[in-house]
C-alpha cells in the first residue's frame, strides 16, 4: 500500500475504485474466439509472401514486408521493383493477390458476424454500465420494475439520491430509457451475480418492489445472506406488501421497512376525507423537493454528550432553527411535545423538525461525545 493511500485512508477520504466486481472480460474474449481463424490466415500469408520475395527478388527484410502488405491489400504497384519481376515472382504475386483478396474477404465476414449476430454488442454496453455503477457509494438498489418501481425513481431522481434498477426483463435497456434510469443492470435480483453487477456490497440499501410476496422473501433473505458474507453492517432493506399480513411476515424474515399499499392508501383517503384542507400538506413539506420543512429521527446513543441533559440545553431551536417534537424512549414509548425541561435519555429517538441543513447539522451535534464549544 503506498503513503498516499494510507494518508487518503487515515484522515478519512473516500478510496473509489471504478472497477466492477462482476468481470465480463471472460464473455467478451469468448465472443471474439471466432476472429482468431482470419487473423492467424492473415498473419500466415503475411510471413509466406514475406520469405516469397526475400527468396525471389533478393529483398530486404523490411522492402518484402513493404512488397506483401500491398500486394496482399491490392492496393497498387510501382514503388519497388515489379517492373523487373521474374517469371516466378509474378505467378507468386498473382497468388499472393489472390490469397490476401480471399483472407480480407473471410476477415470481414466474420467480422460481421460477431458484431451482427452475436451478444457482443450487448456485452460492451453492459460492461460500460457496470463501470459506471462501479462508481457509485451508499446508493440503493432497486430490485424489480413497475409502476412503483418508476414513481420511486422519480423521487430519487429530484432528492439527488442515487439508484440502481435491478431487473431481469430482456427489454430493460428500453424501460430505462422510457422512465429515466441512469443506472441499471439485467439479470435475476436473487442472484449473486445482481449484487456484483449493482454493487449491492458498497450500497445504502435494497429495496424490493416485486407484487409478488414470493420474490421480495427471496430477495430479502438472499440479501441477508450476502450481508453476512461480506461482513459489513446491515443493509436497510425497505419492501413493499399487499396486505397487513403479508407485511407482517417480511418483517419478521428481515425486512426492515414495508409499506402496504392498500393500507397505506387508505389511510391517505382517509385523512383527506377528515381533514380535507390539510391534504396537500405532506405533499408541499415533506415530499417536495428542496422543501423548507423536513422530519427525521435521530438516535442517542450512550455516549452522546447529551444523555441526562434539558432539552432546552440543546439550544437546537435558537441555533439552528430546529425542534424536537417527540421522543421515543426505549422501551417504546412515545412523548409527543415534550417541554423543554425534560431530560434526555439514552438509546432513546429524537422527532427533529426544521430545515434539511439544520437537521444535518443537529445529528452531528447530537452524536458528539463532548459538548462543543459553542453550546
Amino acid at each position: 500500500m503506498s503513503i498516499f493511500t494510507r494518508l487518503k485512508r487515515a484522515i478519512g477520504w473516500e478510496i473509489r475504485t471504478v472497477k466492477p466486481q462482476y468481470d465480463l472480460n471472460p464473455l467478451i474474449y469468448s465472443q471474439l474466439k471466432p476472429l482468431r481463424l482470419p487473423l492467424i490466415l492473415i498473419q500466415l500469408v503475411m510471413m509466406i509472401g514475406t520469405l516469397g520475395y526475400v527468396y525471389l527478388e533478393d529483398y530486404t527484410i523490411m522492402h518484402a514486408i513493404f512488397q506483401s502488405a500491398y500486394t496482399f491489400t491490392n492496393t497498387g504497384f510501382g514503388a519497388l521493383n515489379e517492373s523487373n519481376f521474374k517469371n516466378e515472382t509474378i505467378v507468386f504475386t498473382v497468388w499472393l493477390m489472390l490469397a490476401g483478396f480471399a483472407s480480407l474477404i473471410f476477415a470481414v465476414g466474420i467480422v460481421i458476424d460477431v458484431i451482427s449476430n452475436g451478444p457482443l454488442r450487448e456485452l460492451l454496453k453492459e460492461r460500460k454500465m457496470l463501470y459506471k455503477i462501479a462508481r457509485l457509494r451508499r446508493h440503493f438498489v432497486i430490485f424489480y420494475h413497475n409502476e412503483y418501481t418508476a414513481q420511486l425513481a422519480k423521487q430519487f431522481r429530484e432528492n439527488h439520491i442515487p439508484f440502481v434498477v435491478v431487473d431481469p426483463s430482456d427489454d430493460i435497456e428500453a424501460i430505462a430509457k422510457e422512465n429515466n434510469y441512469p443506472y441499471y443492470v439485467r439479470d435475476e435480483p436473487y442472484k449473486e451475480t445482481a449484487f456484483l453487477k449493482s454493487h449491492l456490497s458498497s450500497a445504502k440499501g435494497a429495496i424490493s418492489l416485486s407484487k409478488n410476496i414470493s420474490d421480495n422473501i427471496t430477495l430479502i433473505a438472499s440479501v441477508r445472506l450476502y450481508e453476512k458474507e461480506l461482513g459489513r453492517s446491515p443493509f436497510l432493506i425497505i419492501s413493499n406488501a399487499e396486505t397487513q399480513n403479508e407485511k407482517i411476515r417480511l418483517m419478521k424474515l428481515g425486512a426492515d421497512k414495508v409499506v402496504a399499499t392498500p393500507s397505506l392508501m387508505a389511510k391517505r383517503v382517509s385523512a383527506m376525507a377528515i381533514r380535507p384542507d390539510m391534504e396537500n400538506v405532506l405533499d408541499e413539506f415533506l415530499y417536495k423537493r428542496d422543501t423548507p420543512i423536513d422530519m427525521e429521527e435521530v438516535f442517542v446513543s450512550e455516549h452522546s454528550w447529551t444523555v441526562n441533559r434539558e432539552i432546552k440545553d440543546l439550544h437546537l431551536r435558537d441555533r439552528l432553527k430546529v425542534s424536537i417534537i417527540g421522543i421515543t424512549e426505549e422501551k417504546g414509548k412515545f412523548i409527543q411535545m415534550p417541554k423543554g425541561s425534560m431530560s434526555i435519555n439514552a438509546n432513546c429517538k429524537l422527532l427533529l423538525v426544521g430545515s434539511q441543513k439544520g437537521i444535518a447539522r443537529a445529528k452531528k451535534i447530537i452524536n458528539l461525545t463532548t459538548q462543543p464549544e459553542d453550546i
